[in-house]
């Protein structure tokens, strides 16, 4: 599960809407908690936090009931547009890639064009 061998891909929605230096710090956030042995469940939610420093964001990898949410910083120093809208990605372990999407539970009326 997770295995760091494996492709990583961002839907292009998540890409407009987040920086590559982000999805990139998710990936390897996944990789270490992996190493680790600390993921139990795939797929794992990703939530953004709302409060933030200049150089420094915050996340929760949420895996179900089956362990305890696990918050982490993400170093960021460029604009944040993409928080305050309680956007929550999901990061899907496929067969050959590493998947971060939107969760259907977003609303994304506003990133329709």
């Amino acid at each position: 599960m997770y295995e760091a061998t494996k492709r990583r891909h961002v839907s292009e929605q998540v890409a407009e809407v987040f920086p590559k230096e982000v999805t990139d710090q998710i990936f390897d956030v996944i990789n270490l908690m992996n190493k680790a042995d600390q993921l139990v469940t795939a797929p794992v939610a990703i939530a953004f936090s709302d409060d933030y420093d200049d150089d420094e964001l915050y996340a929760m990898l949420i895996q179900g009931n089956l362990a305890p949410a696990q918050e982490f910083p993400l170093t960021y120093a460029g604009d944040k547009p993409f928080l305050g809208h309680g956007y929550i990605l999901i990061v899907k372990d496929n067969a050959k890639t590493i998947y971060i999407d939107f969760s259907k539970a977003n609303d994304l009326t506003e990133l329709q064009k």
